[in-house]
């Protein structure tokens, strides 16, 4: 077995493999063995194939993956044990020779590896973010209010104009921090994003997502999400490191308390605001057996200790804004 690499630049590494019989002939030995002990042909009794016959029939794919199979283990000890940084999986480069399936043949196989700068930066209160608050209008209030006495005329409930007064005002208030919640999150995120000034193999990439997506998506629909896909991208490298950095850590309790976090806002929604902590919880711990939702609530509780971690060290610049020209902000 012989490993060589090639680095293309600083961002690119190619890696050539070849292997010769003795790499991959105990394997396709074995292989043969396997499909001899299991072959069923007629006129033998299973387990009593001819050598010669299974190699007749299964011969090709035996070597096939030996040599798959060999080839697979060399690239995972390299990618584990190499100290080298690397950026998504090996995929098969462009300058990948033409390979004859004999038995008995030298094989070469060439992969192009993303080999990116490691992100290093430090962040305190000299980092700066505008944190909104949005200004509260007559108008919005009047909107408000009128649209609460219909639903409240449609319900036949009566509300004391005090009371609806209280409601709008707390409603908007309300409404209006989440929007700035989340416009910060965005300014945080491409604060830090410019500052990391993360390079990317986009090449490297591009045919990576193809490879990872073979057969559903093209590459003209890479190419079309491909900025969006950057910006996320360079944003999860940006969140893994400050995870590492600040020693972040995500618990089962973490998960638990989010998925009943959910559940309680779900039920909000449909204006059910004092719900039995019996019923959330059981309806949170069946949230918790669905694997999909538990990785999603894990993410959610990672991104929320991340934006806790930065805005504790930030400067959080306040600023009003009217709501007009906040929806204006890009």
């Amino acid at each position: 077995m012989n490993i060589q690499q090639n680095q293309i630049d600083k961002l690119n590494l190619e890696l050539t493999i070849t292997m010769t019989a003795e790499d991959y002939a105990p394997l396709k030995k074995k292989k043969l063995n396997d499909h001899k002990r299991t072959a069923e042909f007629k006129g033998f009794r299973k387990g009593m194939v001819p050598m010669s016959l299974i190699e007749k029939v299964y011969g090709e794919q035996a070597l096939a993956d030996a040599v798959n199979d060999v080839l697979s283990n060399e690239l995972y000890k390299f990618v584990n044990e190499s100290g080298i940084n690397t950026l998504g999986e090996p995929i098969p480069s462009v300058n990948q020779p033409e390979v004859e399936w004999k038995d008995g043949n030298d094989f070469t196989f060439v992969f192009d590896l993303a080999t990116p700068e490691k992100i290093n930066f430090e962040f305190g209160k000299d980092d700066t973010v505008p944190y909104y608050t949005i200004n509260v209008t007559k108008e919005a209030k009047d909107e408000m209010k009128k649209n609460l006495k219909k639903y409240y005329e449609d319900k036949k409930e009566e509300k004391s104009e005090e009371d609806m007064d209280k409601e709008v005002a707390e409603r908007l208030e309300f409404e209006y921090k989440q929007e700035a919640d989340s416009r910060l999150a965005k300014d945080i995120r491409d604060y830090f994003v410019e500052k990391a000034n993360i390079e990317l193999p986009e090449d490297y990439l591009k045919r990576w997502l193809f490879q990872m997506n073979r057969g559903k998506v093209t590459m003209e629909d890479i190419e079309k999400e491909f900025p969006a896909f950057l910006a996320d991208f360079r944003w999860q490298l940006v969140r893994d490191y400050i995870i590492e950095k600040k020693d972040i850590k995500i618990t089962a309790e973490d998960v638990k308390a989010a998925a009943e976090g959910f559940v309680a806002y779900q039920y909000a929604m449909y204006g059910l605001a004092n719900v039995p902590d019996e019923m959330i919880k059981e309806a949170a711990e069946r949230i918790l057996t669905d694997s999909k939702q538990v990785n999603m609530l894990h993410e959610q509780v990672e991104n929320s200790k991340v934006f806790d971690a930065i805005k504790a060290e930030i400067t959080l610049k306040p600023k009003k804004i009217a709501l007009s020209s906040f929806k204006e902000l890009k």
